[in-house]
């Protein structure tokens, strides 16, 4: 997940105080202002440094500058680590929001792309714009086999001439007499048996903190090197550490996404997990039908259920139930395709292993919902349900029956059914395979159910089947040449319409009650979406290296919404999200997304395309002009208030110091509560909102 804002957590509740956004591409740095301790600096590839008030979520001040990665503040400059450069930046005196830098001096020209910075006791450590670097340290290559001596981290003592670096073989070296020119020396510490990530010493220097792969924070104590404590089992690799200004709380970055907040070495107090960072989502988005939450592949050999209404993570479920070794090259079970039935009654995962000169290993679980616990409790494991890999598989949306469908590249589909359909508990449920399809040896490439569950399509290279609750296959289906790549009934006025996507470029929509094409179109569909709640489906299309949008409905030849380039690279995944409250917009390109929020993955983050909901502040403020054009022509268009009380919060909820006064906007808003329900809709636009992890926190 590309992270575009600055995000401010309670580090009691755990919960999001406020979300600083301003930067228009990946924030690469904080850091708080030594000056003010209410305030923080950000840096981000967009070339700006940001100074916020983070108590009131407030933007300070802007300063432009050539792609900041990451950079380290005195009381007077900040140095900023571009991309082959360390440069100390003055901080001019102005009371302009935005401020162009001018006073820079290049410090060293030779900074690795991952170099760091770091300010100790005394500030020319890393060299005042106007002098020259004290002294470069150096060491030799390793004259073992294998030794790696490269540079990780650095972290300087507040209160002596000391400097910490970790390197890559998992040493950490203190460096002393650095200003008698060349004889520094330095002593080692060694318990990492990988890279050390990241360094930092407390504020009064009595120790220093390191972390990195091993999921441990290891505290040295700084008079006593050969005295060390340790806090295990944090989860992920430690990537960052912070401390607070008391020295109380500890602070540590994963690369699963997640923050956790230690009480001095000795517990952890508090865990901020953002969407799970793993290896790589293999299975689809999916919504749980009763949490509404996103589920997709979390920690390894798990599933992650995250909130995206309250943008975060509800809970894991080790599908696996295995121990995962961190160790590369070990062949281990991945869950690679998850599902769930239209109740949320059930769940079906399918994990699969390929071990050298093995076969490959594929497990099918079929999970069902334990009200007791809140989760979702094993039921039934098939081995071995397919003689080759899973391709896809559904869920049947019938309420007659619970029925799951699978296709492989065996050449077959399958259907499971729950023996006992009255009886969904796990204790008394049984599933058994019903029925094993297939069409003149051809191999599956995807499967569809219709909204009401009364067809099953399935397509077979070029052929499309279209299939009974009974297993009859009532007809069959041609399209242009080229194999079918996915397969989508329309939904409630367009049920009759069944849509494909095909290898060499075609979109196809059969009609079928006269099981004919209806139209198709010459265009390179990468994914295909339908939303449940709607008529509308989202079309995904590759071109020049990016992905553009169309939202359609399959019995209008316009689209209801088009986007180019919406985002670079390819879309991998994407699902419709129900909102917790329908949209009342009557603009015709932001209609689609009145019921639903569409959320999809790329290569690099996790993205949603959304309306921006119209609130008080937005009709006060925003469209001040248009109202007062109404008050003087009583014919005009007047704006109509929005209703529901999450409207009225976000008003409330602005800080006071920021807002207008309270005649203007009392006036303002009177009048707004005056409108009369026959005025026309408010305007609304669609924007592009990343996620932490995210989120990809």
């Amino acid at each position: 997940e590309i992270v575009l804002s600055v995000k401010v957590y309670s580090s009691s509740s755990e919960e999001c105080v406020h979300d600083l956004q301003g930067h228009t591409d990946l924030v690469s740095g904080i850091v708080r202002n030594p000056s003010n301790h209410l305030q923080v600096y950000s840096c981000s590839a967009d070339g700006t440094v940001r100074l916020w008030d983070f108590t009131d979520g407030i933007l300070i001040k802007v300063q432009p500058h050539s792609l900041p990665r990451s950079f380290a503040i005195a009381a007077s400059f900040f140095a900023i680590c571009t991309l082959f450069q360390l440069v100390a930046v003055h901080l001019p005196l102005s009371g302009d929001q935005e401020v162009e830098a001018r006073e820079l001096s290049a410090v060293l020209c030779d900074v690795s792309p991952s170099g760091a910075a770091s300010f100790g006791r005394k500030v020319r450590v890393v060299g005042l714009p106007g002098t020259s670097v004290a002294n470069k340290f150096f060491l030799k290559p390793g004259n073992k086999k294998g030794a790696k001596n490269a540079f990780t981290c650095v972290s300087c003592h507040p209160k002596e001439d000391c400097i910490a670096t970790g390197h890559e073989d998992g040493k950490i070296r203190l460096w002393r007499n650095f200003n008698q020119k060349k004889e520094y020396t330095y002593s080692t510490l060694h318990w990492h048996h990988g890279a050390v990530n990241t360094l930092q010493f407390t504020p009064e220097g009595t120790n220093l903190l390191s972390g990195g792969i091993e999921s441990v924070l290891v505290q040295w104590h700084y008079t006593q090197e050969n005295q060390k404590d340790f806090l295990p089992r944090l989860g992920g690799a430690i990537t960052h550490i912070a401390v607070s200004p008391d020295g109380s709380l500890f602070c540590t970055s994963h690369s699963d996404n997640k923050i956790t907040i230690i009480q001095s070495c000795v517990k952890v107090s508090a865990i901020i997990q953002g969407l799970v960072k793993g290896e790589g989502v293999r299975t689809d988005l999916t919504i749980d039908p009763r949490s509404k939450a996103l589920v997709l592949n979390g920690k390894p050999g798990h599933l992650q259920f995250y909130s995206l209404h309250r943008d975060k993570l509800l809970y894991n479920l080790d599908i696996v139930q295995q121990e995962y070794i961190h160790e590369e090259g070990l062949d281990q079970f991945e869950v690679v395709k998850a599902a769930f039935d239209t109740r949320g009654d059930w769940l079906a995962t399918v994990e699969e292993r390929t071990q050298k000169g093995s076969e490959l290993e594929i497990n099918l679980k079929l999970w069902a919902y334990d009200e007791q616990t809140q989760s979702f409790m094993l039921n039934t494991t098939v081995t071995a349900p397919h003689e080759d890999q899973i391709i896809a598989m559904c869920f049947s949306p019938s309420p007659e029956i619970t029925m799951l469908v699978t296709i492989s590249f065996d050449g077959h589909f399958k259907a499971w059914l729950l023996a006992d359909h009255s009886d969904t508990k796990a204790e008394g449920a049984s599933w058994s395979c019903d029925f094993v399809g297939g069409y003149h040896h051809l191999k599956p490439g995807c499967c569809c159910f219709s909204a009401d569950g009364s067809l099953l399509a399935v397509g077979f290279q070029e052929v499309v089947t279209v299939w009974s609750p009974s297993w009859e296959l009532l007809t069959t289906l041609s399209q242009p040449p080229g194999a079918i790549r996915e397969l989508c009934f329309g939904r409630l006025s367009c049920s009759k319409y069944l849509l494909g996507t095909s290898t060499k470029n075609q979109l196809c929509c059969w009609n079928l009650l006269t099981c004919s094409l209806e139209w198709s179109t010459p265009v390179d569909v990468s994914l295909l979406q339908a939303d449940p709640l709607s008529e509308n489906m989202a079309a995904f299309c590759s071109q020049s290296g990016c992905s553009d949008l169309f939202v359609f409905k399959p019995g209008e030849p316009r689209p209801l919404y088009s986007q180019k380039a919406l985002c670079t690279g390819k879309v991998q995944r994407a699902v419709f999200a129900p909102r917790d409250q329908m949209l009342e917009s009557c603009e015709e390109h932001a209609q689609w997304l009145n019921r639903s929020q569409l959320y999809f993955l790329t290569q690099h983050m996790l993205m949603v395309d959304d309306s921006v909901a119209v609130t008080p502040f937005y009709l006060l403020l925003g469209k001040h002009r248009q109202q007062q054009e109404a008050l003087t022509n009583p014919m005009a268009e007047r704006i109509q208030l929005p209703q529901g009380s999450i409207a009225i919060k976000e008003l409330l909820y602005t800080p006071a110091h920021v807002l207008p006064s309270a005649s203007f906007l009392c006036s303002m808003f009177v009048r707004s509560l005056l409108i009369s329900s026959s005025s026309s809709c408010s305007d609304t636009s669609v924007q592009m909102e990343t996620r932490r992890g995210s989120h990809i926190k």
